[in-house]
């Protein structure tokens, strides 16, 4: 049997319960028939992201946060997404759809969608491309995400949604530690407004900048400390709900398809990615 023939088998066989990678004291199961997302993370024996069909951790593209209502042009055109968290639309098509296994091994996986899929389209084709990797010794997770126009050229934003327990069954909760420059104000109607202010203490829902990269550490005393990093200078925190806390790094602010666009052509592709880095305490 070819090595390609292999692939697809293994893919199969892991489909129905999701794509399993496992290093060292770590296991991770991806779902691609559900959005893509990591469903679960286990750090010796330990469970670190909130379970259920709207968690984990799920891929934002083509647009990350919110759209005003839902709408935002290219050019002369406007185009209206669907409203899905009224009034606005948010976190994009991808974890909506079943993207394909494109390939996998113990460590690694790669997954595909097509943009302009009609379980929930988008105006413009082209190709997203998730790759998921497991550091050789268990101890670092680096997701990767690329969006490709294969025809005009449109504007676009990627980035990631975890879930991470406030708790982990024991113990203290969480701690977020990270020094941004800047945050975006956010206005009544959960909109950036436009102007950067001091960054302001929390609970959060909110959009900041790192201009060198985005770093922020969760702690969560004597058990671990995982630091999420990517080489973007866009981060929003979440952390009003009781059960999780959200860190997403993502390539632009919330409604950046309008204020912020950054247009993907045929020879110049988005990628963006980022790494979770973790120890034992």
């Amino acid at each position: 049997m070819s090595t390609e023939n292999t692939t697809q088998s293994a893919a199969r066989e892991r489909g129905a319960d999701g794509v399993r990678l496992s290093a060292g004291d770590t296991e991770l199961t991806v779902h691609p028939d559900h959005g893509c997302r990591i469903g679960s993370l286990r750090v010796g024996g330990t469970e670190l992201l909130r379970q259920g069909d709207k968690y984990g951790c799920f891929p934002m593209v083509p647009w990350c946060g919110r759209i005003d209502h839902g709408r935002f042009r290219n050019g002369g055109e406007l185009h209206q997404m669907p409203v899905n968290s009224p009034p606005h639309a948010i976190h994009g098509t991808g974890r909506n759809l079943r993207w394909r296994t494109a390939r996998t091994d113990d460590t690694t996986a790669a997954f595909t969608y097509e943009l302009t899929d009609p379980a929930a389209p988008w105006p413009y084709p082209g190709t997203v491309t998730q790759v998921v990797e497991l550091a050789e010794d268990g101890g670092s997770l680096t997701l990767t995400m690329g969006v490709e126009a294969t025809g005009d050229s449109f504007p676009a934003q990627a980035g990631w949604h975890p879930w991470f327990l406030r708790n982990l069954g024991e113990g203290q909760d969480v701690q977020i530690d990270f020094a941004p420059e800047w945050q975006e104000e956010r206005g009544p109607d959960h909109l950036p407004t436009g102007r950067r202010i001091t960054p302001k203490p929390g609970p959060w829902d909110d959009c900041f900048g790192m201009s060198r990269g985005v770093e922020v550490t969760l702690t969560w005393p004597g058990r671990l400390e995982l630091t999420v990093s990517s080489r973007t200078e866009w981060v929003v925190v979440y952390d009003e709900q009781e059960a999780a806390v959200c860190v997403e790094p993502q390539s632009g602010p919330p409604n950046g398809l309008n204020t912020a666009p950054r247009l993907v052509t045929p020879i110049d592709p988005l990628e963006i990615s980022m790494t979770w880095s973790w120890r034992a305490l």
